[in-house]
């Protein structure tokens, strides 16, 4: 069991998101699930994220005039690797990259950010940049018109913006289930 590192800049930057991809058959407590991850703000230089064509995520591509901002998650282990592997699918190669932990978050253009401490971690690239829009993905409209349909009905966080957990109708499940085969 390894500790890998990996950071995050579309769905899975929403806690609710990636507790469902890694552990969405557990029965563990959410707490103790909690305990396991630290989650940080960080930036991504070299970058730039863009929505997926008919595609409620983002895909990014190298860029050197652009930089990504998204969360620096650790404790992963090879299980919650290999989830998400699944989930990201063909669409994505798993690469190794430095980013930088944010100490400050600025505004969403980047004011105001605060670099600090440079470290390795691994990040799901896009492979078609033909299948990119010409704009930049939105996590405040994910997480306000479309998260539901990715996420476990029970994993909603007191310390998040996310609704209360609710009920979800079995074609929005539909979204977030993935299948062995």
């Amino acid at each position: 069991m390894s500790d890998h590192a990996a950071f995050f800049y579309g769905t899975l930057m929403a806690a609710e998101v990636f507790f469902t991809v890694c552990y969405r058959s557990s029965n563990e407590n959410v707490s103790f699930l909690k305990s396991l991850h630290d989650f940080k703000p960080a930036i991504l230089h070299g970058f730039c994220r863009r929505r997926v064509k008919d595609a409620d995520y983002p895909g990014i591509i190298p860029d050197k005039d652009h930089e990504v901002r998204g969360m620096y998650v650790t404790g992963l282990t090879d299980a919650n690797m290999h989830h998400l592997d699944i989930f990201e699918g063909t669409e994505y190669e798993r690469q190794t990259v430095k980013v930088r932990l944010l100490s400050k978050v600025g505004d969403d253009k980047g004011r105001g950010n605060i670099e600090g401490e440079e470290v390795e971690c691994e990040v799901y690239v896009f492979k078609d940049p033909n299948q990119l829009e010409d704009r930049e993905w939105d996590f405040k409209e994910f997480r306000k018109h479309k998260m539901k349909k990715w996420t476990r009905e029970d994993y909603g966080f007191d310390d998040t913006d996310h609704f209360a957990p609710q009920h979800v109708d079995s074609d929005e499940k539909q979204a977030a289930v993935c299948y062995f085969i």
